[in-house]
Parts: structure tokens; C-alpha cells; sequence
């Protein structure tokens, strides 16, 4: 029997997911959480196979959580379900350890089958995910190279704890700042970065590795 640890901040695609692989003999849900803390409290406390994640969470976010699991939980698979179809994304998971990595905008049958494959002790790449990666390789040299944005270091920190989901009270009162300090700091970051808000900046930070 294959247990499984669902996350996603969205209840809907937590209610989706559950009834879909409850169906499946070789499947038991033990448990299903909105946040990446959340999970580290169940795998404390039960036995888990593989944990699904969504990439965009409350609190842990999967990649924070992928790695914490990894850390803590050296058995414990990880599958990613994400809407995100994105290089710098795909590759960043698979360094840090996760078994896996599919659209949300998959079928069922992709789904079951990269379980039962990270299950066996192999892992599963989604077709679009795979085809990504290879377009990435195919790519001219010139045209993977990241684009330099340089940042000083408060913008460093800055960028850091905005990319962990803190809020501006919570980065003034960690850096000792006014909250207007760091609104003016998140503004350039949004300026030098071109982004179109907090969001984006998260998403290119990420992508261009101007945060772990």
C-alpha cells in the first residue's frame, strides 16, 4: 500500500486529488494540509511514502518544503504538482531532491503513474515537464545565460525574506528597518528586476537563483 501526504493551499484541489486516488487499491491518503509546516508536523508523527506539493504554499513553500523533507525525512518521496512549466523551476527541484514533477494540468493517468513509479524507487518527469528540460538544452548557449541584475546587500536580505512569505511588518522588525524602508526596497527590487509585482519578483528571483 502507497501513503500519501496531499498539500495544497487550495482546498478544491486537495477535495480533487483525494477523490481521485482514494479509487486506487494500492493507495492510502493518510493525511491532507494547506502548508508546507503543516506536513513536517505529519511526517513527524505518521508514516508517509510520498508527499504531493504544491509549489505555491503558505508559510513553506514546496521548494522550502522539499528540502526540509529531504533534510529530516530521508525516506519520504516528493512529487511536485504545480502549474508552473518553467525551467529554472523544474531544475532547482530536482537538485534538491524531489522524486518528481507534473502539471496540474495533467490526467489522471499521469498522476497515478508517476506514484506508483516514485513508489518503486524510480522517478517521473511529466512528458511536458520533460520536454522543458530539453528545449532548455537545446537552447544556444548565449540565450541561457541569466540576466545580471545587481542587488546590494540589503536588497539581498530583503529579497530573501520576501521570497519566504514574510510580510513588510515582519522584514522591518527581523532588519530593524521602518516599514517605509522596506516598501522602498521591495519597489526597487520590483524596478531593477522588471516584474510586474511581488509575485513576479518571487517567481524571477527563483528562476535567475538571486535566492536559495
Amino acid at each position: 500500500m502507497i501513503k500519501l501526504l496531499l498539500a495544497d493551499d487550495h482546498q478544491i484541489v486537495l477535495d480533487g486529488l483525494s477523490s481521485l486516488l482514494s479509487k486506487e487499491r494500492d493507495m492510502k491518503i493518510i493525511d491532507e494540509v494547506p502548508d508546507g509546516e503543516l506536513v513536517l508536523k505529519v511526517l513527524a508523527t505518521k508514516q508517509v511514502d510520498i508527499v504531493i506539493l504544491d509549489i505555491e504554499m503558505p508559510e513553506l513553500d514546496g521548494i522550502e518544503t522539499t528540502k526540509a523533507i529531504k533534510e529530516t525525512y530521508k525516506t519520504v518521496k516528493v512529487l511536485i504538482l504545480s502549474m508552473y512549466n518553467d525551467e529554472e523551476f523544474i531544475k532547482q527541484i530536482i537538485q534538491i531532491g524531489a522524486s518528481g514533477y507534473i502539471l496540474k494540468n495533467r490526467g489522471k493517468e499521469e498522476l497515478v503513474d508517476a506514484i506508483r513509479k516514485i513508489a518503486e524507487g524510480g522517478q517521473f518527469f511529466g512528458e511536458a515537464v520533460t520536454n522543458v528540460l530539453i528545449e532548455g538544452l537545446r537552447k544556444p548557449k548565449n540565450l541561457q545565460e541569466k540576466e545580471e541584475v545587481i542587488l546590494t546587500r540589503r536588497e539581498k536580505e530583503v529579497l530573501g525574506l520576501i521570497s519566504h512569505g514574510l510580510t513588510t511588518p515582519q522584514i522591518a522588525e527581523k532588519l530593524f528597518i521602518a516599514h517605509s524602508t522596506v516598501e522602498t526596497h521591495r519597489r526597487n527590487l520590483i524596478d531593477k528586476t522588471n516584474s510586474s509585482n511581488t509575485k513576479a519578483l518571487i517567481r524571477y528571483a527563483y528562476k535567475n537563483g538571486l535566492v536559495d
